[in-house]
């Protein structure tokens, strides 16, 4: 159910090559929580169904938190129940704490993806509870997540800079690594929450996490606020991150960042990607067309920019006339 780590190492000329990268579609969760519209359960199953008909086998199908905080995810249970089987596919479920865990493990869930701030500010804001607290409640969902044969994720939020506390000093990042670590994930990743990180930032941070966990497949959640999103996807690609946080269209933010803008838009991720000749094992095609299906749906336009220009070489002539 998930593709693992493919980047190769060149014995002979001892560079990195990258066969294959996993994208995870963030767009039903990240995308939609800060949209002003909720959008109907059954257009939430569409845009996931599109997803995978796509070629996407992970995707972050909602959050598992207090429904008045975010609205938009209300309807967690009765989406995650009426999303098809699929042996192919793994639906993860966005939570904080042990009430989230509860949740998600009770509508069954493939895999729980727990997210801790850095930063005590950040963490209170979002979580209402200090970075340390958080840490604890998750080594306390690890064991029962395995108990209950459930997939975990760790996403390290507010990895490269923080809105309230500013500068974030990577070694602190690889503290609170060491201590997740303990919790034995199955991913462990760093979010840009905020989009604030530059591709030197991305490229020494997880090179620290590398030397914790050489084996983990590691997880990386960029948003584009200051247009650094893919710059910043191709450092982490350099640094060995597996698998790349997406949202179609580019739509996103967080409720609690001021000023965050959308996730790095899947459609302009594959390009890139595709174009280095890195495997994905998604249609781009197939995304754009969602992002147009998506546009309906929320009735205004997304930031992604493949969908505005076109597929090249595809619409080469088109573009020349």
């Amino acid at each position: 159910m998930y593709t693992l780590d493919l980047i190769k190492k060149s014995e002979k000329r001892g560079v990195r090559e990258v066969s294959k990268i996993s994208i995870l579609e963030v767009g039903p969760r990240d995308g939609l929580q800060s949209e002003p519209e909720i959008l109907p359960t059954e257009v939430k199953k569409e845009f996931i169904t599109r997803t995978i008909d796509a070629g996407i086998k992970q995707i972050e199908v909602t959050s598992f938190v207090h429904p008045k905080k975010v609205p938009q995810m209300a309807d967690a249970e009765k989406l995650v129940e009426s999303l098809p089987e699929n042996d192919d596919v793994t639906y993860i479920g966005l939570i904080m704490n042990q009430r989230g865990f509860e949740r998600a493990r009770d509508c069954g869930i493939d895999e729980v993806g727990m997210v801790i701030v850095s930063t005590d500010t950040y963490n209170m804001k979002n979580q209402n509870v200090v970075t340390q607290e958080s840490i604890d409640n998750w080594l306390s969902i690890a064991a029962e997540a395995k108990s209950a044969g459930i997939r975990t994720s760790v996403v390290i939020a507010c990895s490269f800079g923080c809105p309230y506390e500013g500068e974030i000093d990577p070694e602190h990042i690889a503290s609170i690594a060491e201590q997740v670590l303990k919790g034995k994930p199955d991913v462990l990743g760093l979010a840009d929450s905020v989009g604030v990180a530059v591709p030197s930032q991305i490229k020494k941070t997880f090179s620290l996490i590398k030397e914790l966990a050489p084996s983990i497949p590691l997880r990386t959640h960029l948003h584009n606020t200051r247009n650094t999103g893919l710059a910043n996807a191709a450092a982490a690609v350099e640094a060995g991150v597996s698998i790349i946080d997406a949202s179609t269209g580019g739509i996103g933010g967080c409720p609690f960042a001021p000023r965050a803008t959308g996730n790095i838009p899947t459609d302009d991720l594959l390009y890139m990607l595709d174009r280095s000749g890195v495997e994905t094992g998604v249609d781009l095609r197939q995304v754009v067309k969602t992002t147009d299906w998506l546009e309906e749906q929320l009735g205004r336009s997304v930031p992604a920019m493949v969908p505005k220009a076109g597929i090249f070489p595809e619409n080469a002539e088109i573009n020349m006339q």
